[in-house]
């Protein structure tokens, strides 16, 4: 689990619907003060505190997994943790209560970690929490519960959609410029 609280100065695979979204939006501009280091993310809650604190359990259950690893690429401005990996394969675990399925911003955080990875191979390894759950933090992991979802590699989505916007994006950073205004490139 990585514990750096700190997302100033670098743009995540989670990041990333916002990246490809409107820059006019309080949601955006709140986001974006974060980045430049002038505010701090301080958003938690309950589902995220348990998720968390299932996290590692949940990838227990894949043997020989590899966790919290990071990768960096600077000229982007990107670092992309994940949850898990083992053999190229990433796993990137969401906790649930309620259905197993793929958000949009779920797909788009996948599509970015495959693209740090340079792989096509991730699954959302998704875990059913009950209220039992919630109220006892050391419940075991009932691997009934786990449900693996692959998500196929979108490359069009990476070099059209992306990339453009993140470059975009990092370069308002370096230059401390709020994105949309009358900076131009």
């Amino acid at each position: 689990m990585i514990t750096s609280k700190d997302r100033s100065g670098w743009f995540g695979a989670s990041d990333t619907s916002t990246i490809v979204g409107n820059y006019k939006t309080k949601t955006f501009k709140k986001w974006w003060l974060v980045k430049l280091g002038l505010s701090e993310n301080d958003y938690s809650n309950k589902a995220m505190e348990v998720g968390n604190i299932f996290e590692h359990k949940i990838l227990d259950t894949i043997p020989g997994v590899r966790k919290d690893h990071q990768i960096l690429i600077s000229e982007l401005r990107l670092r992309v943790n994940f949850d898990g990996d083992k053999d190229n394969v990433i796993y990137e675990v969401k906790t649930t209560k309620n259905e197993a399925k793929i958000s949009k911003a779920y797909w788009r955080q996948a599509q970015v970690e495959m693209y740090a990875m340079k792989t096509d191979k991730l699954f959302i390894v998704f875990y059913e929490l009950t209220e039992r759950d919630y109220k006892n933090y050391f419940s075991e992991i009932e691997t009934g519960r786990i449900k693996f979802l692959p998500v196929e590699y979108d490359l069009n989505f990476i070099e059209n959609e992306y990339l453009p916007r993140l470059k975009y994006l990092n370069k308002c950073l370096k230059d401390g410029v709020m994105p949309g205004s009358e900076h131009v490139y």
